[in-house]
């Protein structure tokens, strides 16, 4: 960690590492910098404006030795100072006619703040109106005045008396003024906005403002921070309408690129004695930074003011490079912005531009930019940054002394970059964050995934939902974006681990379920930029906080019930911490029990298994799902073996319990008169005298289980997985363990293993090492009409996971409640209504899958040949 990040700002420094903006700069010339590597950069920023002649220009420095060897002082207030008023003398001489008097500041924002007082001061009035879009500082009074909320919420801003309108609209500054007469000190506005997004107003706007200000009597502020000082090709941008304002904001390029100093400059009729008596600052007006000034004022006036003519030309010719690779690239790129050389491109942040690529998701979150200015800087070695309010702008600001040959240098870099970006393809395009030499790599096996274009309808009896999902592990990043399959492992997690913490949820697939009842429903996943790992090491508020973000996406889109996927549905404790944000939420864990099940009978059935012989296993069985599983199966098998997790000190007591809430139930279906199927676990009980009635209390049957139940073998519980395995012909793994916990050491001869935990519980080697077993892939339904889901989760079309399946028949429902939720929201209940309504509605097993892909014929016969051999021998 770089001594920035550990000790200046943390937050903006690891962001900076992520995406490698983080260059050490040793020397700067000119309009290069160079980095401690020995790398070259264009620098095509300059500060944001505040490097008018480039770093370290000759001529400042001059200034600053002669300044140092005069030995002039610097701090003298009070007293009458000189520098500070030979430049303020300067300034006057070149401003907008009847701007009188110069305050001088350490920065911009102070300029604000100062021009805040002095309108106020002038006025007796305290309103300040301003623009949306804008930017005027991050002090508290420049604060309140810049027009982005996402900057203030947190300060507390803005404060009282500063309102806002829309930029460029005339008629809406006529509106609050004729509304809010005699409120109003003045009205701040910036010629250009910079960090709005480079946006020009209409012709004419500024005199428009100068004269709407003047009936209603309201001062006219032009915040000409980053405009001015030669920036547009003028000395002033608004010397271009000839529109004169009553203060004018400077700073930037004041400095020269070595000082920090701003200036306020006002008329006669504006500079008060209040605000002369009781307005100053230590540092603001200080020699040095004033013969720094004047210096600078020398630049940019000598030779007729030439440089400014030299900035015009150049900017055109910029101008017109950038227009002609928006023609080039008319998909990427949606306008070129700006005069002189404070000029912008905007790209198309329409993620259909990039389909079935994180790019995309990057665009549309508006984190393409940084990625822009990230792959400029690392691989074309062009300097450039987004805009801070309108991220989907670069700025192109290079120091008023770019050569018309580095201005083509500019143009050639960016149409290089644009035409890595223009074929959508992630891992080439930012293939530079983790490796060493990508221009070397091989990224031509990417097939861009257009999904199909799926709206939500009008129909209102058409149900909504919405699932939240994320990548179980690196690989899951494949299904969604196969570019990455370029990526190894190592440098795949790298890259996810870089913008984990920068991207938020998003649209992952759409869809339209029509069930075979005649409804429909249609459907969002929302994505959830984190692998089951991530989930499992992050602190639980944090894990919560992502979560409930995602919910929230979901409930603006219209979702009236929010499925969980994965760990989602582990890490919100079955649901429960997710319950009141505004709208209700399942885990899918009901359907997940019928459909494994379902998978168990479906694949002992097709092998022939005589199942009044088999024991059955259950790894997880003290959880919603596995609890629910064994209660199912004990309908069919005549043995359960519970296993639990030896990491818990309570599992032994909770699974004492499951096996007491399943003598229950079987005690229930007795009473009933339920048939009774040969060699079930009721055949066997009901031979069981000592069987408690199912209204008895609940530690009867805990006592039951102990005495009876466990001399007879019926149902067996243990935190020893491995010996219980031992004994299982059939196992069932409903685990939230995020390792393999079954192996091909610790399965008993011919097992059939139904494997429904994601990530999955049973391991790779079992495939291999083991043909005798039978591995398939539990909780995957077909879907009915076999839709696109906008994501094929590793699945063929119109297959899905059952807890997903389980959200969309509640869409289809209506059923706008929480289901499924908690451990005790998975019920006998609410398992049997989700079997029905799966009939009612056409969803059904999926065709066998192993090991995430569809089981061949080849292993069923090999699985199969082995049974055979086993029954023989």
């Amino acid at each position: 960690m770089n001594n920035f990040t550990r000790h200046v700002n943390p937050y903006l420094g690891e962001m900076l590492e992520n995406i490698k903006l983080d260059q050490k700069y040793v020397r700067g010339d000119g309009c290069y910098l160079y980095d401690d590597q020995g790398h070259c950069y264009l620098d095509c920023i300059a500060a944001y404006g505040a490097l008018p002649f480039g770093h370290n220009p000759g001529s400042i420095w001059e200034a600053i030795n002669r300044y140092s060897a005069s030995g002039e002082p610097n701090f003298v207030q009070p007293s009458a100072l000189e520098a500070a008023g030979e430049l303020a003398r300067r300034l006057v001489e070149v401003a907008p006619e009847g701007l009188e008097y110069v305050t001088f500041t350490n920065s911009g924002a102070e300029a604000v703040e100062a021009a805040i007082k002095l309108s106020r001061s002038a006025t007796g009035r305290q309103g300040i109106l301003a623009t949306e879009n804008s930017f005027h500082g991050k002090t508290f009074g420049a604060l309140s005045a810049t027009g982005n909320p996402g900057y203030q919420e947190s300060f507390g801003a803005p404060a009282e008396h500063f309102n806002h309108i829309r930029y460029g609209d005339a008629s809406a500054l006529e509106a609050e003024l004729s509304a809010n007469p005699g409120y109003y000190a003045a009205f701040i506005i910036e010629p250009i906005q910079g960090e709005g997004g480079i946006v020009e107003p209409p012709e004419g706007y500024l005199a428009e403002v100068r004269d709407i200000c003047d009936r209603y009597k309201v001062l006219l502020v032009f915040d000409e921070i980053q405009t001015g000082l030669g920036r547009t090709g003028f000395l002033f941008a608004c010397e271009e309408e000839k529109v004169n304002p009553d203060i004018l904001i400077l700073a930037k390029a004041l400095g020269g690129g070595l000082m920090p100093v701003g200036a306020c400059m006002s008329t006669a009729e504006v500079y008060t004695e209040d605000f002369g008596q009781k307005h100053s600052s230590t540092f603001a007006g200080n020699s040095f930074a004033s013969r720094v000034g004047l210096k600078v004022m020398e630049l940019l006036t000598e030779e007729n003011r030439a440089i400014l003519e030299s900035v015009q030309q150049k900017g055109k010719l910029l101008k017109e490079g950038l227009s002609e690779l928006k023609e080039k690239y008319p998909g990427l790129i949606r306008a070129v912005r700006g005069r002189g050389l404070m000029l912008g491109l905007e790209f198309n942040m329409d993620r259909d531009q990039f389909p079935g690529s994180m790019i995309g998701v990057m665009a549309e979150q508006e984190l393409l930019t940084p990625a822009i200015s990230s792959y400029l800087l690392n691989v074309e070695k062009l300097r450039v940054a987004p805009t801070l309010n309108g991220n989907e702008v670069i700025r192109i600001e290079p120091p008023l002394t770019i050569t018309e040959d580095q201005c083509r240098e500019a143009i050639a870099r960016l149409d290089s970059m644009l035409a890595v970006l223009s074929e959508g393809n992630t891992a080439r395009f930012l293939a530079y964050l983790v490796r060493s030499d990508p221009e070397k790599s091989d990224f031509t096996k990417f097939t861009p995934y257009t999904p199909e274009k799926v709206e939500p309808g009008s129909d209102p009896d058409e149900g909504r939902f919405a699932f939240l999902i994320h990548a179980l592990d690196l690989e899951n990043y494949h299904q969604f974006d196969n570019s990455l399959l370029a990526f190894s492992e190592e440098e795949l997690a790298d890259f996810t681990g870089r913008f984990g913490d920068m991207i938020g949820p998003f649209i992952a697939g759409k869809t339209r379920i029509h069930s075979k009842a005649g409804r429909t429903a249609y459907g969002e996943f929302i994505g959830i930029p984190r692998t089951t790992e991530e989930f499992v090491q992050m602190p639980r508020q944090q894990a919560l906080e992502e979560l409930k973000a995602a919910v929230k996406m979901a409930k603006e889109r219209g979702a009236k019930i929010v499925g969980l996927g994965a760990f989602t549905a582990v890490a919100s404790m079955g649901g429960l911490y997710l319950k009141n944000e505004g709208v209700p939420v399942t885990t899918g864990n009901s359907y997940t029990v019928v459909s494994a099940v379902d998978a168990v009978n479906t694949a002992t059935d097709k092998l022939h298994l005589d199942r009044s012989k088999l024991t059955a296993g259950i790894v997880g069985a003290t959880g919603s799902i596995g609890k629910g599983i064994s209660l199912l199966l004990s309908e069919t098998v005549p043995r359960l073996l519970l296993i639990g997790n030896p990491n818990n000190n309570t599992s032994s007591e909770r699974l004492h319990l499951v096996a007491a809430e399943i003598y229950r139930y079987q005690s229930a279906l007795l009473q009933q008169g339920r048939p009774l199927k040969p060699g079930s676990m009721g055949h066997l009980l009901a031979k069981c005298p000592e069987l408690p009635s199912p209204d008895a209390p609940m530690e009867e049957f805990e006592a039951f289980a102990d005495s009876e139940g466990r001399r007879q073998g019926i149902i067996e519980f243990s935190t020893d997985l491995d010996s219980m395995l031992a004994r299982a012909d059939v196992v069932i793994s409903a685990t939230s363990a995020t390792g393999k916990v079954i192996h091909e050491g610790n399965l008993k001869r011919g097992a059939v293993v139904c494997d429904i935990s994601r990530p999955a519980n049973v391991s790779e080697e079992v495939d291999q090492a083991r043909p005798d077993v039978l591995v398939i892939d539990g909780g995957v339904v077909e879907v009915p009409g076999q839709p696109s889901l906008g994501w094929d989760f590793g699945f063929e079309e119109g297959l899905a996971y059952a807890c997903m399946a389980e959200t969309m028949m509640l869409a289809l429902e209506q059923r706008y409640k929480h289901y499924s939720i908690g451990s005790s929201g998975v019920n006998l209940e609410t398992i049997l209504q989700t079997r029905y309504w799966a009939h009612e509605h056409g969803f059904k097993l999926a065709n066998f899958r192993s090991f995430n892909r569809p089981l061949s014929e080849d292993s069923w016969q090999r699985f199969l040949k082995y049974r055979r051999e086993l029954a023989a021998g």
